[in-house]
């Protein structure tokens, strides 16, 4: 056996044919057109790029009205004519939500609004408080 016969056969079982190198080739470049193609599908989805409204939101208290109604008071800092959404609740002795309601905040010119949300309850609250505000 000659030297060349040789170097094709190693070539073939360790797959450095020339065929095997355009399939390793092929491979790459679909798997980077694959990344490249989820990668801007997240940009898209994501939208890190996109300038956000940046918001504060904070308690200010609650008055219990009697054993089935709360008042819950909330001040929200929001870039002017910003539409947001809140999600109000009141809590009974042992932590249990006994009232809740999600309320738009309509979009406004002024960046600093307090607000006095009523709450109709299941059961005796005793704290009520602001859960969580976002941007829809």
């Amino acid at each position: 056996m000659n030297q060349v016969d040789q170097a094709d056969r190693i070539a073939v079982r360790y797959g450095r044919t020339p065929t095997a190198k355009k399939k390793q080739k092929a491979i790459g470049i679909i798997g980077g057109i694959g990344v490249t193609i989820v990668l801007v599908a997240w940009i898209v989805w994501a939208g890190p790029l996109r300038t956000s409204s940046q918001f504060q939101a904070r308690d200010l208290g609650f008055s219990i009205v009697d054993e089935r109604n709360i008042v819950v008071q909330f001040e929200i800092s929001v870039t002017p004519n910003t539409r947001m959404e809140c999600a109000v609740q009141a809590l009974s002795a042992d932590y249990g939500i006994v009232g809740w309601r999600v309320i738009d905040i309509p979009p406004s010119s002024q960046r600093t609004r307090v607000f006095e949300q009523p709450l109709r309850t299941s059961d005796m609250p005793v704290t009520g408080l602001l859960y969580r505000c976002w941007v829809p």
